[in-house]
């Protein structure tokens, strides 16, 4: 994979999916409109300069400020950050795929932010999108068997947004 050359043919066959990059970081990246993340994701796997065989994990960051006066002086909205990485054992490379959702789907508190599912592209995504889901309550469209896979199926939240309470008793335990 050769940085410009490889965004070049991403770009000229996948137009407007790609808005940034860094094929230079320690661990090259491109971020994505949310909404094309299966369809960027198949062509990275099937293209010959590539062929990203390998997800290794999916990853949901909570960029969001709990404390008002901290909240205050941040330089960023809140969102939540999905960060895909690849691997391809023909090419021995790896990339990273980032994009961004709304921490809510509409702003409405509770709505959870919606993402097109990539287990359609790796099967070892099923296991990745159900614990992002369970953990930090993102809905993947078209998964075939999304539902919590660490938490009970009746738990309340997601434990890793950073606006989460712990709860005091679950089903007659009191935490201490």
């Amino acid at each position: 994979m050769r940085g410009s050359s490889f965004l070049e043919k991403a770009s000229s066959e996948l137009p407007g999916a790609i808005i940034g990059s860094n094929l230079e970081a320690i661990d090259p990246w491109i971020e994505v409109v949310a909404e094309r993340i299966a369809e960027v994701s198949q062509w990275l796997k099937k293209t010959p300069e590539s062929l990203f065989d390998s997800l290794e994990c999916i990853t949901a960051i909570d960029w969001f400020e709990p404390d008002a006066k901290k909240a205050a002086k941040v330089q960023w909205k809140p969102h939540i950050e999905m960060v895909y990485h690849l691997w391809s054992t023909v090419a021995r490379a790896s990339i990273v795929i980032k994009t961004n959702l709304p921490r809510w789907k509409g702003d409405v508190v509770g709505q959870l932010p919606e993402i097109p599912s990539v287990t359609g592209v790796w099967r070892t995504a099923d296991w990745h999108e159900r614990e992002v889901f369970d953990l930090s309550g993102i809905f993947f469209i078209g998964h075939p068997d999304l539902r919590r896979i660490l938490c009970p199926e009746d738990w309340v939240g997601y434990p890793l947004r950073r606006d989460y309470e712990m709860p005091l008793e679950y089903h007659g335990i009191r935490a201490r």
